[in-house]
């Protein structure tokens, strides 16, 4: 039987093979031009070569990354995408074939295009789609001639410059454009084929400048629009309206001016609509949600009530009207789909909106904060059951702290602060178990602290100082083991003093209080603690020898209480305050507080004398000018007299920026003044303070004062360090904070910068926004932090390095986008002439990387470290140091098995969707490397900035 059907099953099988050849057979010279590629990937490549383990001479259709048609007879699609390559020799090749439909080769190191590329391919008749995103391309756009059935054209993040003209005029096809996070500047391209066929139009960050394009109306089939982060002016204009199709509109961080175009509440399709972070005017248009879905006019300057229609769509699940000059109520009438509501920093008043609480069962953030609200706080909002944060600060709410609070059992931020409440603080808030952190400062709140609130396992921040609280503080609050700040200053506590978290870190506050005794020899175990404030109570004894032994101490404040006898000596990174106590003895060189208030006297001097009449100073001013120029050097056109005065310590002062408006907005006088006010202090470091400053313009700025006090400082002369900040002054990059002017004084410098609304990272993360940055924002601002360092160490003058790079140095204009501060350190100190711990220069505590132990170097390697810790706050929600262990380290011993790298990521963003998750987990690869203990391990920023692009 095997014999008779022999015959047979040859013949199947001799047939089946033929039809395998026919039909997988690809055109000669497809197959030589893909086997050409394939030589110049191996030698390009190298170790990395992606077809390593492919027979060369099989049919290029089984590839990685080669696609043919269903017979095999042609090849359609090529996507190189992630293939490590350098060279462009092999885009010509591909040219070659005649039946490409589709070229990735995007998230590669490509730095130029051939223009014998755009010649050959410019001939394929149905070439639709080419994208070389996430390249290091430079120079022009090339002029696409040809190229007429072309649909898709993405050249996104790469470093491609000059206008945009008539390049693209010949894409008569084209569908999508997408040239974002380049440096293409003048006016926004509108020559985009003259059929008008486009539908989605990506130009963000870049520095596209002049009035918004009119005719961009003309595309009737657009679906999104995103200008974002570019240098547009001018109106929105209302034939805006026109775009019967359009989806997405963003607009962001622009210098739009106007009013919103009403127009848009026409457009049926329209369900995203950003346009925050510019200069709009006026009043919300009515009717403008009646179909979106995200609406964001955050930090803007609208006026007017907010429509009482606005929040009421069902559609509608984000808004953000943060930070504008709305008044009126907040409408009642809330979209039970809403998500996410912001309306605070503005004038809205009223009572606490009388919306159905019960309803809005999907709603997850609730900020109100820095309005004028008025009334109690409705027990309904106990009901919000997904509830993640509340943000009721700074208004004029009254009564009692709803126990129904207590109910959200989702609850991680909770802010009150600076309202009117009074009452005890509910016991039963112990059930939220999620909570991080908690702020009740700054109301009229009675009783004693609850002991329950030391169930608050997950508790980071709390925050009841400045009411009437009383009785002692619960002796279970050691328990809260991941607490980091603790501040309850401005009550009536008193009794012993219990065991502290030994994670307290930021800051522990229990001034003005009713303590007494000897100071607690258990704030010993408080290694990590940067800030104790003790004064104003009845301490007595001595000062504790321990004290200046508590490495992350930067700040002890003991002043006004009963203590005696030797005052210990601390580091000169120590600032210790001891005014007010009985006899206190000084070593040398600690000055004693008379010495001291002389010195601060001097100051308040040097500041109030040149504001103290107008004649006054114009008489002063004249002959502390004529006096000064004669001695010193002094700099700029725009140096405001009211400074100069006759022992004025300005030795120079000059404006650095090239841009006209900053120019004309600084005013060093105003400047001098808002420093001299302790209110307007938002942040300090280690060696900086910085100031809130608000021009006579209305412009905000930061200023930043650099305290001279110790020897780390290389003075040497004041010529020196202006010209450094000169040169610092002349960089360009939007993720590096870059000095607008600088004044210098005898024994400090002020340095000025644009004002950062959010904030530092390291206050988003764990303070003033909670956890409420999702993974997107996240990886922005990772991003954002990655470009700015690759641009500082790649300085045509030398690498910029930083002495301290941490969360608490880059601070955010907005959730997304980042810049990193304290350029100016490396140049202006010397961490050999440090008189404390090494700590003190080479960075924070956690962010330091371990070989400048014994090197003492600063280098790339170490910031490239520092930055690793960073993305590891970002990916794991957690602080650089916690509990005495450093994050990078913890991270480490818990890495060696991948499946353990689950377990390290924020869970509560990590599950958000497989895609989330596993860009998480690529991104935690890339921050194990830079954490690697081996500073030679360790990638240059610049791969690093790439590998984190190609996360996406």
């Amino acid at each position: 039987m095997t014999l008779r059907y022999a015959p047979n099953i040859v013949i199947t099988i001799f047939l089946s093979f033929s039809l395998q050849i026919v039909f997988s057979q690809l055109p000669t010279n497809q197959i030589n031009v893909m086997r050409s590629v394939y030589d110049l990937f191996q030698n390009d490549t190298g170790d990395s070569f992606v077809w390593n383990g492919t027979d060369k001479a099989s049919t290029p259709c089984s590839w990685k990354g080669v696609s043919c048609n269903s017979d095999n007879s042609s090849l359609t699609k090529v996507t190189f995408s992630l293939f490590s390559i350098s060279s462009s020799e092999f885009l010509p090749f591909i040219c070659q074939i005649g039946t490409l439909e589709s070229l990735d080769v995007s998230l590669n190191f490509l730095s130029s295009i051939p223009n014998e590329f755009i010649t050959v391919c410019g001939g394929i008749s149905g070439l639709k789609l080419l994208n070389f995103s996430g390249n290091r391309l430079e120079g022009f756009l090339p002029t696409f001639t040809g190229f007429g059935k072309l649909e898709s054209l993405d050249f996104s993040y790469n470093s491609l410059k000059g206008k945009v003209d008539l390049q693209l005029n010949g894409l008569n096809s084209l569908k999508s454009l997408n040239l974002s996070s380049n440096r293409f500047n003048g006016s926004v391209p509108t020559s985009l084929g003259k059929f008008n066929l486009l539908e989605e139009l990506h130009l963000s960050a870049n520095a596209f400048q002049g009035e918004f394009p009119t005719q961009i109306v003309n595309f009737g089939n657009l679906t999104l629009i995103d200008l974002s982060l570019n240098k547009l002016s001018g109106v929105i204009p209302d034939r805006i309206g026109e775009l019967s199709k359009l989806q997405v509109l963003i607009l962001s961080a622009n210098k739009l001016s106007g009013t919103i175009p009403q127009s848009l509440r026409n457009i049926t399709t329209l369900t995203r609509f950003a346009a925050n972070q510019n200069y709009f005017v006026g009043n919300i248009p009515f009717g403008i949600t009646t179909y979106l879905r995200n609406l964001d006019l955050s930090f803007n300057t609208l006026n007017g009530t907010i429509p009482q229609d606005l929040l009421f769509p069902m559609n509608l699940q984000f808004v953000d009207l943060t930070s504008n000059k709305l008044e009126g109520p907040v409408p009642s009438n809330m979209s039970i789909n809403l998500i996410r509501l912001r309306l605070g920093q503005n004038a809205l008043s009223g009572s606490f909106p009388s919306a159905s609480f019960e309803s809005l069962q999907s709603l997850t953030y609730l900020e109100l904060d820095n309005n004028q609200l008025t009334g109690p706080i409705p027990s309904e909002l106990g009901k919000c059951q997904k509830l993640a944060l509340l943000n009721l600060a700074q208004n004029k709410l009254s009564g009692v702290i709803p126990v129904e609070l207590g109910d959200m059992s989702n609850l991680q931020v909770l802010s009150l602060q600076s309202n009117n409440l009074v009452g005890e603080i509910p016991s039963n808030i112990s059930q939220l178990n999620r909570l991080q952190k908690l702020n009740f400062s700054s109301n009229s709140l009675t009783g004693s602290i609850p002991s329950s609130l030391s169930s608050l396992r997950s508790l980071t921040n709390l925050n009841l100082q400045g009411n009437k609280l009383s009785g002692r503080i619960p002796v279970d609050i050691s328990n809260l083991n991941v607490l980091l700040e603790l501040q309850l200053g401005g009550n009536q506590l008193s009794g012993p003093i219990p065991d502290m978290p030994l994670s307290l870190q930021i800051a522990l506050n229990l001034s003005h209080n009713l303590f007494q005794g000897p100071i607690p020899s258990s704030f010993s175990r408080l290694t990590s603690l940067e800030v104790l404030d003790l004064s104003y109570n009845r301490f007595s004894g001595q000062i504790p020898e321990y004290l200046a032994g508590m490495k992350g101490l930067t700040r002890l404040v003991l002043s006004n209480n009963q203590l005696s006898g030797v005052v210990p000596k601390f580091g000169s990174f120590v600032i210790v305050d001891t005014d007010g106590n009985g006899v206190l003895i000084y070593p040398s060189p600690v000055a004693p507080p008379q010495a001291a208030a002389k010195k601060r006297k001097s100051i308040v001097v040097a500041v109030v004398v040149p504001i103290a009449g107008v004649a006054t100073i114009a008489i002063f001013v004249v002959i502390a000018i004529s006096i000064s120029r004669r001695y010193y050097r002094i700099n700029d056109e725009h140096f405001h007299s009211g400074v100069q005065i006759s022992q004025s310590p300005v030795v120079q002062g000059k404006v650095l920026t090239a841009n006209s408006i900053h120019k004309s907005n600084i005013d060093f006088t105003k400047a001098m003044v808002a420093v001299s006010e302790p209110s307007n202090v938002v942040f300090k470091t280690r060696f900086s303070t910085y100031y809130k400053a608000v021009m006579p313009s209305g412009t905000t700025y930061f200023v930043k004062k650099l305290n001279w006090s110790d020897k780390i400082f290389q003075l040497g002369s004041h010529e020196l360090f202006g010209e450094e900040l000169r040169n610092i002054g002349k960089l360009n990059n939007s993720n590096v904070m870059i000095p607008l002017g600088y004044l210098l004084a005898a024994d400090s410098a002020y340095l000025f910068y644009e004002f950062a609304p959010i904030g530092s990272l390291y206050d988003v993360l764990r303070g003033s926004l909670g956890y409420s940055l999702d993974w997107a924002s996240r990886y922005s601002i990772a991003i954002g932090v990655a470009q700015g360092l690759a641009f500082l160490h790649g300085c045509d003058k030398g690498p910029i390095l930083l002495l301290d790079l941490s969360s608490k140095s880059i601070l955010l204009k907005s959730q997304n986008e980042a810049q990193i501060g304290d350029i100016e350190l490396y140049k202006v100190m010397d961490p050999s002439k440090s008189t404390g711990s090494f700590s003190a220069v080479a960075g924070s505590v956690g962010y330091i990387p371990p070989e400048y132990a014994y090197t003492m170097r600063v280098t790339m390697a170490g910031n490239v470290y520092s930055f690793g810790v960073v993305l590891l706050e970002l990916l794991t929600g957690r602080p650089a140091v916690s509990q005495g262990t450093e994050l990078a380290k913890s991270v480490l011993s818990n890495s060696e098995k991948h499946s353990k790298w689950d377990h390290i990521l924020d869970s509560s963003i990590s599950k958000a969707s497989l895609n989330v998750r596993s860009q998480m987990l690529a991104v935690l690869k890339l921050a194990l490397a830079c954490v690697s203990v081996s500073p030679e391990g360790r990638p240059k920023m610049k791969s690093v900035l790439r590998v984190l692009l190609h996360a996406r």
